[in-house]
């Protein structure tokens, strides 16, 4: 029955490949996801985990493409035929109205101009898909070869692998002749000649390309599918869904990832920061650049030590692009192809982008523009799927944000100091005076939290400390910093590479255990070891173990330098005034006090994305409420509300394999409202208790128990141990808590999973476990609890952001001041509850994650039964949800449906 109604809704629109029969959401997700495409709209689209969202995406999505395609094959056919056919300009299309020499055209102009301007359009057009037909029948060709030729493919790659051994001996003996050929200033050893900034040029643009050849930078982007999603895992999981579909054996896919995850590099890999590893790699492609400029000028190479990457090979690397073009690769794949061919996998799925139908990427790369154009990203007329997108404008805020500590501030600008002394007389003039103008920032900026650059930052006390809150003109001018082109500097860190220079220096310097020769210039560099000295001390003498501070000292300066932080905040401020602030939060000494830029307007960001793009799809599980995404991202970037439209579908589990409940009172009759002044209340806490209590003698398996915060979970547990309850908890369920150490979660989990399954198969009193999580925390995202794991989700009261922090306070009045207010309610109140609200659906959407999943959701707290707040639930629960005022009533309904259940099975 179920195939019969899809198939009578498939039967409307396109026809959708599909691994199974898909349900009929499914078909429904899938036809207006097609529509929304082909329209170029802008589409909200919300499908609840376990029903597929995954594979009606790439189906949805890719039969569009295909059909796309296949309408431009017929398009270019049709337009190419009476060229084909030597028709050209021998009939002429009625359209063009009478060819009298004399007769005037709609602009004035005679007919006769008319139509050679006509005419020349249509051979413009012509001849580009002419080239575009050429394009791609050599694409497919050069594809069609590899695929069928496989013993061509290994002797290529053993015949490139055997050049590159060639290359390597004899670059090899030419740095061997070139040692103790140089005549410099001073004598340097060749490791500290590349802790040397090169020669400037701020006014020339540098086409800096890496490697690619001019032909390759003019192929044509075919029309396709951008797919983002937040982490490394579910891009994967993404790829492995598009491998298991019928698109998976002909779909051109690329994934891209950053160069943490593609490097194959192991003597980069090691440098472990992202930051590092980018550096890094870039100074090697930088030296192979300027090599044969610096030989055509007569002049003597510095970089003798670093060697051009040995994975960096154009022609390795267009082997690998063509791998990728031939079949679906995952991350792992991808990384695993280019160790086996000696290619860099992260340059060389950037060759495979023009050519991809599919490309698969991080958040960042698509939402921060500098990487999306240096990753060659064009995403004119193509189509961007934002999946799991509830995040969307956090993520886009945070990726624009920065903060810098006061401890980072002084220790970058004694580092800089130092560097700047030691080559002082190698420098070139306008690297000094780039230097000197970072010097004088980081000097204000330290002034600006009340402190001295030339002090150490942990023993200076700030004598008025607070949180204060600027406009970015308000800053500068306060930090008398607004004579600085804060453009140009940004500019020179980027380009320069200074920060990674100056990592180099205090690798080489910055230890005190390290020998130093005491010659004059070295017995400068004292001083950088002095402070670093300084700051472990500083620190010891707060109560920290000494071999603790040193431990953490050297992991700091080993994985970034303090100036990647700084060149973030300072590029933060290059944002436009109205759109953002610098909170100046200034603690008990300089050290610990901080600067932070936070970006108010996302939609600046955003808005490039969805003016360029032919369409843009924000996917997730959980998208209630969307007016915050409407009005925040697409409202503020000037998307025209007609071009927007919203789809929800429902679950595919039955509905009696849900039940939500919203309780107003407890067992004693306690009014259920757990507010902050309320909540700690010793009563509210024993009412919760008993509940609780209940709740475990009829909820078979696992039982997850969400709490506003961490200190608020601490509190109501100790008042458990306190008054006994604990242990009456225990006879039923095994209570375990979460952790808050990202590295502590699987273990927790792992236990609570084991506990379960015992428990279910031995027949005890103990019937399960109790997990005690907090709302934002690490269990309430990305974590399943299906079956046995989450039978019951309860959430204590209502997980409302804290409205004294100076951030969401600014947050609020900028919204207030650009935003009309909705149904009466100002903007900032709208905002507050659907930061709450979309915590609460995160939560609460844990537990079911497949057809066949039942699970009771109880929402504990009076204020959720206002209409308001009990719309911006997920339509799939809100039409099942039951307001229940007494607890009685909610106990013989939660007892019912676990025991049904349990009959059921």
């Amino acid at each position: 029955m179920e195939s019969e109604d899809a198939a009578a809704v498939g039967s409307v629109g396109p026809r959708f490949p599909f691994p199974y029969t898909p349900y009929a959401i499914q078909e429904q997700f899938m036809a207006a996801l097609y529509d929304a495409l082909e329209d170029g709209r802008v589409g909200i689209f919300e499908s609840p985990t376990g029903t597929g969202k995954s594979l009606s995406l790439i189906c949805g999505a890719l039969t569009w493409l295909r059909d796309f395609e296949q309408k431009k094959q017929e398009e270019e056919a049709r337009l190419l035929a009476p060229e084909e056919s030597g028709q050209e300009g021998k009939e002429r299309p009625a359209s063009a109205g009478p060819a009298h020499p004399e007769s005037q055209g709609t602009a004035g102009e005679p007919d006769w101009v008319t139509a050679f301007v006509q005419k020349k359009e249509e051979r413009d057009v012509v001849d580009k898909l002419k080239d575009e037909q050429i394009r791609r029948k050599k694409r497919e060709e050069q594809l069609e070869k590899i695929r069928n030729n496989v013993r061509l493919k290994y002797a290529a790659k053993r015949k490139r692998s055997e050049e590159d051994e060639t290359k390597r001996l004899l670059n090899l003996s030419k740095e061997v002749l070139s040692e103790g050929a140089e005549d410099g200033l001073e004598q340097l050893d060749h490791s500290e000649e590349e802790l040397i900034l090169d020669e400037y040029e701020s006014d020339e643009e540098k086409k800096v390309v890496s490697g690619l050849k001019d032909d390759d930078l003019e192929e044509e982007h075919v029309t396709k599918i951008y797919y983002c999603s937040r982490t490394h895992s579910q891009l994967s999981q993404f790829v492995h869904e598009v491998q298991k579909s019928p698109f998976g054996k002909d779909t051109r896919l690329v994934s891209l990832g950053s160069r943490q995850n593609l490097c194959v590099n192991e003597g980069v890999r090691r440098l472990g920061s992202l930051q590092l590893i980018n550096d890094r790699c870039m100074e090697m492609q930088k030296n192979k650049h300027e090599k044969k400029s610096d030989e055509e000028n007569g002049e003597k190479e510095r970089r003798v030590s670093h060697k051009k990457c040995p994975f960096y090979s154009y022609e390795q690397m267009q082997f690998l692009r063509d791998e990728v073009l031939l079949e679906v690769k995952d991350i792992e794949q991808l990384v695993a192809l280019g160790r086996e061919t000696k290619a860099c996998p992260y340059y060389g799925s950037r060759y495979a982008i023009p050519a991809a139908q599919l490309v698969v990427l991080p958040y960042q790369m698509l939402l921060h523009e500098p990487t999306r154009n240096a990753a060659g990203i064009k995403l004119k007329d193509q189509v961007v799927i934002i999946d799991e997108a509830h995040n969307l404008i956090d993520t886009i805020i945070s990726i624009h944000s920065a903060e810098v500590k006061g401890s980072q501030l002084c220790c970058a600008y004694s580092q800089l100091l130092q560097y700047m002394e030691r080559y002082r007389k190698r420098l070139k003039a306008k690297n000094l005076m780039y230097i000197k103008q970072i010097l004088y920032l980081l000097e204000r900026f330290v002034a600006m939290l009340g402190g001295n650059v030339n002090q150490n930052p942990s023993c200076q006390v700030v004598s008025q400390t607070g949180t204060v809150l600027k406009s970015i003109n308000g800053f500068l001018f306060q930090s008398c910093t607004d004579n600085i082109n804060l453009f140009k500097v940004q500019r020179f860190c980027e380009r320069s590479l200074i920060r990674r220079k100056l990592f180099g220096f205090v690798e080489r310097y910055g230890n005190p255990a390290s020998a130093v020769k005491p010659n004059k210039e070295n017995q400068k560099l004292s001083g950088l070891q002095d402070f670093l000295l300084t700051l472990q001390q500083g620190a010891a003498t707060e109560g920290t173990p000494q071999s603790l501070v040193v431990e953490a000292e050297h992991d700091q300066v080993r994985c970034a330098s303090p100036l990647m932080q700084i060149e973030r905040f300072i590029s933060a401020l290059t944002n436009a005034n109205q759109d953002g602030r610098v909170i100046i939060n200034r603690q008990e000494t300089v050290g610990q006090s901080s600067l932070k830029f936070l970006l108010l307007n996302p939609a600046v960001y955003f808005a490039k994305v969805v003016e360029e793009c032919r369409a843009v799809i924000i996917a997730g599980g959980t998208m209630q409420p969307v007016a915050d995404i409407q009005e925040q991202l697409l409202s503020c970037a000037g998307v025209d509300p007609a071009r927007v439209v919203e789809f929800s579908c429902g679950h595919v589990i039955p509905p009696e394999n849900i039940l939500p409940i919203i309780l107003c009172n407890g067992p004693s009759n306690q009014r259920l409202e757990f507010t902050y002044l309320t909540r700690s209340m010793p009563q509210m806490m024993d009412e919760m208790g008993r509940i609780l209590c209940n709740l475990c003698n009829v909820v078979p398996g696992g039982v997850v128990c969400f709490f506003p915060s961490y200190e608020y979970e601490k509190q109501i547990y100790a008042h458990w141990e306190k008054t006994g309850l604990l242990t009456r908890l225990a006879v039923k369920k095994k209570i375990f808590q979460e952790p808050k150490k990202a590295n502590q979660v699987e273990q927790v989990l792992g236990e609570y999973a084991k506990c379960i399954k015992r428990c279910s198969q031995a027949g005890e009193q103990m019937t399960g476990a109790l997990l005690l999580s907090v709302v934002g925390g690490k269990m309430s995202e990305g974590i399943n609890f299906s079956d046995d794991l989450g039978r019951c989700v309860i959430m204590v009261g209502m997980p409302y952001p804290n409205v004294k922090s100076p951030e969401l306070q600014e947050k609020m009045a900028w919204l207030d001041k650009k935003m009309p207010r909705t149904a009466g309610k100002p903007p900032s109140r709208a905002l507050i509850e659907n930061l709450c609200m979309k915590a609460v659906n995160q939560s609460i959407g844990r537990a079911i994650r497949h057809q066949k999943d039942f699970a009771s959701l109880l929402l504990l707290d009076h204020r959720y039964a206002s209409p308001a707040i009990l719309d911006k639930l997920p339509q799939w629960i809100r039409e099942r949800t039951q307001v229940k005022p007494t607890f009685g009533a909610a106990f013989a309904e939660l007892r019912k449906f676990h025991r049904g259940k349990l009959n059921a099975s």
